[in-house]
Order: C-alpha cells, then sequence, then structure tokens
C-alpha cells in the first residue's frame, strides 16, 4: 500500500486523470491508501472533432475512460473545459515557435501553463492535500524544500518534461508511480480490474496524433508553408523546400537534395526562409544558451562554473557539462565533449545523480 509522505490518513487528494494507465492506477493506489479521492480530467479539445482520434489525450475516449475508472473506484470525477486555455497557451506557442526556426516541445509547456498551474489551482479549490500525477518521476522531501528526482524505471523517467515545476509545486505535487515499473504499473491496473489495464501508451504529441505537425501548423498560421532555398554552408543553392517547418536541425532524410556526401540541416533562417545545409561535423556545438531557467536548487551555486550533467533531448542520456548562471532568468552551458544537433526551442535540463537542479530552453540568442 503506497502513503504519501506528509499527508495524514483519510485526508482529501485530488488526481490528475488523462483517461491512461497511470494516471488510473495512481487513482486506484490512492482509494486503495484510503485517502478521500477526487479525479479532475481537462478537456483540452473539442469533444467531437477528438473522439475518434487515437494517440491524443485529455479527449474524447480518454475522458470517457478516466470517467470510467473513477465509477468504479466510486471517488467523484470532474472535467473540466480548458480548450480555450489550452490554444493560447500550448498550441498557438507551438505553432510560432516552428515559425521562428524552433522545435518546441509542447508537453513541457502544458505542464508549466496548464496542468501544474490551472489544475493545482482547482485541487487547492476542491481542498486537497495535494495533486496526484501519474507521472514516472520521485519527489523527496527535505529541509530545504521538496526535490525532484529521475525514475527508478530510466527508461520511462519523465523529469525532463517537469523541469519547469517551481518549489511551490513541489511541495504540492505527489507521484506515486516514481518507483516503480510500467509492467507493475500495469500489474496494479490488472489487479483492479481496470479496463485501461492494456491500452497503449500515446506516442505522439497529444494535439498532434497522426505525427502530421507541419499541417497543425500551417492551418493555425496560414503561410508557414512558404518555399524557400536549400543552401549549402558554402554558398552554394542545392534546391527549394515548401516551408521551414518541414525541417529541423541535425535532420538528414527528407531534404529533398541530391548530394554525393551526407549532408544535414545546420540552421533555419525564418526570415530569409532559407533551410542551411553542411557535414556532420558543422552541427557541433561546445556551448549553448538558455532562457526562462528554473532552478530547483539555490540558483547562487551557479555563479561560478557549477558541474554536473545535462539532458539536451529527453530520449539522451546526460552528458557532462559545467553550468554558469548569467541572470535569474538564463544560463550558459559549456560541454566537456561537443554535442551535435542541438535544436533551439528543445530544453537542457541539469541533473546531479538523479536529482533535478533545474533548467531551461535552448535559445538562439545569447
Amino acid at each position: 500500500m503506497i502513503k504519501l509522505d506528509g499527508i495524514k490518513d483519510g485526508s482529501r487528494i485530488a488526481v490528475a486523470m488523462s483517461g491512461g494507465v497511470d494516471s488510473s492506477v495512481a487513482a486506484a493506489l490512492m482509494v486503495e491508501a484510503g485517502y478521500d479521492v477526487v479525479g479532475i480530467t481537462l478537456q483540452l479539445y473539442d469533444h467531437g472533432q477528438m473522439i475518434n482520434k487515437k494517440g491524443a489525450c485529455c479527449a474524447g475516449q480518454d475522458i470517457y475512460d478516466a470517467k470510467t475508472v473513477a465509477d468504479r473506484l466510486n471517488f467523484p470525477h470532474y472535467v473540466l473545459d480548458y480548450e480555450s486555455i489550452f490554444k493560447q497557451s500550448v498550441i498557438d506557442d507551438f505553432a510560432d515557435s516552428y515559425l521562428q526556426g524552433e522545435t518546441p516541445i509542447p508537453c513541457i509547456r502544458c505542464n508549466q501553463r496548464v496542468k501544474f498551474k490551472d489544475l493545482l489551482t482547482t485541487a487547492q479549490d476542491l481542498g486537497a492535500e495535494a495533486l496526484v500525477t501519474g507521472h514516472y518521476v520521485r519527489r523527496l522531501p527535505s529541509p530545504n524544500g521538496s526535490q525532484l528526482l529521475r525514475a527508478v524505471d530510466h527508461n520511462r523517467d519523465q523529469s525532463y518534461f517537469l523541469f519547469t515545476t517551481t518549489q511551490e509545486q513541489l511541495d504540492y505535487l505527489r507521484f506515486p508511480l516514481g518507483g516503480m515499473e510500467k509492467t507493475e504499473t500495469r500489474d496494479h491496473a490488472r489487479r483492479f480490474g481496470l479496463e485501461v489495464a492494456e491500452k497503449p501508451d500515446s506516442q505522439d504529441i497529444c494535439f498532434v496524433p497522426t505525427g502530421g505537425y507541419a499541417s497543425v501548423v500551417s492551418k493555425l498560421r496560414p503561410g508557414a508553408l512558404e518555399a524557400g532555398d536549400i543552401v549549402h554552408m558554402d554558398g552554394t543553392i542545392l534546391g527549394r523546400h515548401q516551408g521551414i517547418i518541414n525541417y529541423t536541425i541535425g535532420q538528414r532524410r527528407g531534404l529533398g537534395i541530391a548530394s554525393a556526401d551526407p549532408l544535414y540541416v545546420i540552421k533555419l533562417e525564418p526570415k530569409t526562409h532559407r533551410v542551411i545545409v553542411g557535414p556532420y561535423s558543422a552541427l557541433a556545438k561546445t556551448s549553448i544558451f538558455l532562457k526562462e531557467v528554473n532552478w530547483l536548487v539555490n540558483s547562487e551555486e551557479f555563479r561560478g562554473l557549477y558541474s554536473c550533467f545535462v539532458k539536451v533531448r529527453s530520449t539522451h542520456q546526460p552528458v557532462a557539462a559545467v553550468v554558469k548562471k548569467l541572470d535569474d532568468s538564463s544560463a550558459e552551458v559549456t560541454f566537456t565533449a561537443p554535442e551535435y544537433g542541438i535544436a533551439y526551442g528543445q530544453a537542457c535540463v541539469f541533473l546531479e545523480n538523479d536529482r533535478i537542479l533545474g533548467g531551461g530552453w535552448i535559445s538562439q540568442n545569447s
């Protein structure tokens, strides 16, 4: 039986329910532990448009699945319409980032601007002592505030997507699945008799369930598919493209050009609509600048050169680096060894062993 640290038996607990197996099991474990559970689901899309789409969340079938779990376990379940807020805070930002030559991560923006902001406030309004989610991360209480740690199962770890979580939010959040592997979660789902026990995980961006993000951006921002030149670093024009939103830094396949040597996307130029390509060696970066940095430790420790590990992609292993705080919201990261294919708009997260120290957004401007 899983108990929440710092929460008294029988206390009211709000559970963020997306309709998937993880959040459903998190809710079931809270019921089993004897807490007064309330389920909350955010509707982020038009119900009629999204009900039959696979790979989405927070709409249609997923809302129904969340309600089914709540009914089976006999706790109240609320669905809140956040379609307008989600579009303004996440989808519009996603589209604008692509137009600026960036490769955004809308899942982080959703956690930052919707789930861990408005959802957390709603949980507090309902009198909940904590907000529980199905994320695979760990939270460790300490005298200096709660710490955010990677999940025990590093293959399922989602801490990269939660680097924007503030200290105040972290003190209120709880993550009961952080010490489990996915197989154990599904075993719990079967034990509780949940219909979502075999439900597959969503793989794509939730509002782009087919993976065709370019078509979404072009619908939101007419003119996004403006054609331009594909140019080698030496200035040679190699071909034409149908919109820079179809490309990302480090891309090799699908460039639509012929070359005797492998070429990669090195740079995107939104103002000139040019895609710059070159050899793999040109992708190397020894340092990057970060904006909107969120510190989960005393940031003064980073005034000097702070040695730690960083992740510049959610799927890559942490690499050694030195982080230097420039001001309260920006930092410079210098890698011990060059990194390749870093895309602007992605996140860089700082780690020390399993602890998340903070992170920021990779910026084009120093």
